[in-house]
C-alpha cells in the first residue's frame, strides 16, 4: 500500500478533465428562443433580422439578441413569457411565408462548442417539445388498395387475353364491362383464381359486367397494415430528423401519438411527419406531349400535368413504377454536371418493370412526377378548417437513351428539395395520408418545475448519503463522498457526450445510481473494518479490503447491469431513458469506487507509519 501506480493517477486525471469539459455546458443553461425559417427555401432574405428587431421593439418585447444559425434566424429572450408573446407577434407580422417556432437555444460558449461539448438532451417532461396526435386516413388506404387492384386486374386481363369493353374505378370497387357472356365467365374465373380477397358481384343494370370489391376481412387487414406501416415510417422519419428518444405509439385503431422532446425545428418536424411524398414514373403521351393540352388526347388514356415552370405536359395514365417500389434514396450531386440529384434503387419487381419499359421505349421521353400531400389549416367563413392538399408536378422529363432498371438518378431539384425528397423516400412512404388532429407544444415552464423537483430529489438524496457516510466511516466516508461526487460528474458528462435524453425517470435513475454507487464503498469499508478486527495492520487491511471486496462489487453490479440492459432492449420511451442512466451509472460507480477512492486513500495515508485508521 506504500505505492500506487502512476498511470492510474494519469488515467484519473484525464477522466476528470474530460468529464469536466463535457459536463460544463450544463452549467450555462438555455435561453428561450424563437426560431424563424422561410417556407420552401433555406435562404433567409436580406433585411429579415432588421425587420424582426423592428417588430419586437415596436411591441416593447425585450430580447437578448438576434443571430443566424444553420440557415435559421434565432431570437433569444430572457423568459418564456416574452418568448410566447414574441412568437405570436412575429407570426402575425411576417405572414405565411415565414414559420416562427419555439425553441431552447443553449448558452454554451463558442470554445466548448468547438470541441463538440453540448448540454444534456432533456425529455419532453423536462425540456418541453411537440406532441402530435395523428389520425390515419383509413378511407384513403382503402382507396389506394382499390387503385392497386384496378391496375392489377387490367394487367391480368391483358395477360390472359380476355377482351373487355371498359374498366373503371368506382367508390365501391372496380367495374369491368365485357361484350359477351363468354368473356365475362373467363374473367370471373381468372379473377377468382388470382384474388381470394376480392368478392365478385354482378352490378345492377350491367348484363355483362363484374364489380370486384374488397371483402370485409381484407378491408380490416388493409386498415391494420396501414396503421402499422405508418408507425414504422414515422419512426424512420424521426430517426432521419435526428430526434433523440421519441415516443411513437398506437392509440385506438386509427390514431398514432408522436412526442418529440427538445425538437430543434418544429415546423420541419411537422412537415416531414405529416407529408405523404412519393414519385411516379410515366411515359410522355406523344412526341409532342410537352405543351399538349388537346382534350382528345386527354381522353385516350392520358392525363395533363404541369411542370415546375407552369407549362403543361401530357403523360400516359399508366404508372411505370411508384414510390412504394423504392428500396433506398440518397441525395447528392451529379459527378458530370455538378447539379443536385437523388439516386434511387428499386426493388426486384420495380427494376424488372422499369427495365422492360425503358428497353421498349428508347428514344422516347419519360417524366418523373412528384406527388406530395399535406394537411393545412385555412380560414373559411371565419373558422379554422383543416384541408388536405395534393401537389402533383413534373420535376423531370428526359429522353430514354438506354435501358436501365434497378439504379438511376433523378435531377431537376434544388439541394434542399433533393435532401427532403431522399429523406422521405428513404424513410418509406406512408400507407395512407394522416391528419394532425391535435398538436400541442409542451412549454418549458412545466419542464422547469419538473427539473427543479427532480434536482431537489437528487440533491437531498446525495446530501443524506454523504452525511451518513461521513458520520459512520469518518475519513473513509469523506473519501467515499468524493468518489460519489466524481461518479455523478462522470454520469452527467457521459449523458452529455452521448446526447442521451434525460427524463424524469432518468432523474430517478440518477438517485438510484447514487445509492448503488455508495454500496460499493460500504462493502469496501466494512471489509477494511473486518480486517482490522482480525488484528491486521492498517495497510494490510486497506489492501485486503479493496482486493477482496472487488468480487462482491462486480457480482452485484453485473447482475443489476443485466437487468438495466434488459430494460434498454425490451422497454420503450421513458423506460429506456431510465435504463440508459442506470447502465452508465453502474459502470461509472464501479470505476470511481474501486479506482478513485483508492487513489485518494493512497494520497492521505501513503508513506506514513499508521497505528490506526479513521474508519
Amino acid at each position: 500500500m506504500n505505492s500506487y501506480p502512476s498511470w492510474k493517477y494519469v488515467l484519473l486525471l484525464i477522466v476528470f478533465l474530460v468529464s469536466g469539459l463535457y459536463a460544463l455546458p450544463n452549467v450555462y443553461g438555455e435561453d428561450p428562443a424563437v426560431q424563424i425559417s422561410v417556407s420552401g427555401t433555406t435562404a433567409l432574405p436580406e433585411g429579415l433580422a432588421d425587420r424582426v428587431r423592428a417588430t419586437l421593439q415596436a411591441k416593447s418585447l425585450a430580447f437578448k439578441g438576434v443571430e443566424v444559425e444553420h440557415g435559421l434566424l434565432l431570437v433569444r429572450f430572457g423568459d418564456t413569457a416574452e418568448q410566447l408573446k414574441a412568437r405570436d407577434e412575429l407570426a402575425a407580422a411576417l405572414g405565411d411565408d415565414y414559420v416562427p417556432a419555439l425553441n431552447l437555444a443553449p448558452r454554451t460558449p463558442a470554445w466548448l462548442s468547438f470541441i463538440g461539448a453540448k448540454p444534456m438532451a432533456l425529455g419532453l417532461d423536462l425540456r418541453g417539445g411537440v406532441h402530435f396526435l395523428m389520425e390515419v386516413d383509413m378511407p384513403g388506404a382503402l382507396k389506394q388498395a382499390g387503385e392497386r387492384y384496378s391496375v392489377e386486374i387490367r394487367e391480368l386481363m391483358q395477360e390472359k387475353g380476355i377482351r373487355y369493353v371498359a374498366l373503371e374505378r368506382r367508390p365501391e370497387g372496380v367495374l369491368v364491362r365485357f361484350r359477351d357472356d363468354g368473356d365475362l365467365k373467363k374473367a370471373k374465373a381468372a379473377i377468382a383464381d388470382q384474388y381470394d380477397q376480392l368478392k365478385l358481384e354482378s352490378p345492377p343494370g350491367e348484363d355483362f359486367g363484374i364489380l370486384a370489391s374488397l371483402t370485409e376481412a381484407e378491408q380490416k387487414n388493409i386498415r391494420q397494415a396501414a396503421l402499422q406501416q405508418n408507425i414504422t415510417t414515422l419512426r424512420n422519419r424521426v430517426n432521419e430528423l435526428g430526434v433523440v428518444e421519441p415516443l411513437i405509439q398506437q392509440q385506438g385503431d386509427s390514431r398514432i401519438v408522436v412526442e418529440l422532446p427538445g425538437v430543434q425545428d418544429t415546423s420541419r418536424a411537422k412537415e416531414i411527419l405529416g407529408a405523404t411524398a412519393t414519385l411516379e414514373f410515366h411515359l410522355v403521351a406523344a412526341e409532342d406531349g410537352i405543351g399538349e393540352t388537346d382534350q382528345s388526347v386527354r381522353s385516350s388514356g392520358s392525363r395533363l400535368y404541369k411542370m415546375r415552370d407552369g407549362s403543361p405536359v401530357m403523360l400516359k395514365r399508366e404508372t411505370i413504377v411508384s414510390g412504394n417500389q423504392l428500396i433506398s434514396a440518397t441525395s447528392g450531386f451529379d459527378q458530370t454536371q455538378g447539379t443536385p440529384m437523388v439516386s434511387v434503387t428499386l426493388d426486384g419487381k420495380g427494376a424488372q418493370r422499369m427495365g422492360d419499359v425503358t428497353r421498349q421505349n428508347i428514344g422516347k421521353p419519360m417524366a418523373v412526377v412528384f406527388i406530395e400531400t399535406k394537411n393545412e389549416t385555412v380560414m373559411q367563413e371565419g373558422k379554422s378548417v383543416k384541408v388536405r392538399r395534393t401537389r402533383e408536378e413534373v420535376i423531370n422529363v428526359a429522353t430514354i437513351r438506354d435501358s436501365f432498371s434497378k439504379r438511376f438518378q433523378i435531377s431537376g431539384l434544388d439541394p434542399e428539395e433533393a435532401k427532403n425528397l431522399a429523406l422521405l423516400l428513404r424513410a418509406g412512404s406512408l400507407a395512407a395520408p394522416m391528419d394532425i388532429v391535435e398538436e400541442r407544444t409542451v412549454g418549458p415552464s412545466l419542464g422547469k418545475e419538473n427539473i427543479e423537483r427532480g434536482m431537489n430529489a437528487v440533491v437531498v438524496g446525495f446530501v443524506l448519503v454523504c452525511i451518513f457516510m461521513a458520520v459512520y466511516y469518518r475519513v473513509f466516508g469523506l473519501v467515499a463522498n468524493l468518489a460519489l461526487l466524481f461518479n455523478v460528474f462522470i454520469l452527467v458528462a457521459a449523458l452529455s457526450m452521448l446526447q442521451a435524453t434525460l427524463t424524469l425517470p432518468g432523474m430517478a435513475g440518477i438517485v438510484l445510481t447514487v445509492g448503488m454507487a455508495v454500496d460499493a464503498n460500504v462493502l469496501i469499508n466494512e471489509r477494511i473494518r473486518e480486517e482490522l478486527r482480525r488484528g491486521n495492520s492498517p495497510f494490510a487491511s486497506i489492501e485486503a479490503g479493496y482486493n477482496r471486496a472487488f468480487a462482491t462489487i462486480l457480482d452485484s453490479n453485473v447482475s443489476t447491469l443485466i437487468a438495466a440492459l434488459a430494460l434498454l432492449g425490451l422497454g420503450s420511451g421513458p423506460v429506456r431513458g431510465f435504463a440508459v442512466v442506470l447502465s452508465i451509472g453502474i459502470l461509472a460507480s464501479m470505476f470511481t469506487a474501486i479506482t478513485s477512492s483508492r487513489a485518494v486513500i493512497q494520497l492521505i495515508y501513503g508513506g506514513k507509519r499508521l497505528r490506526k485508521l479513521s474508519i
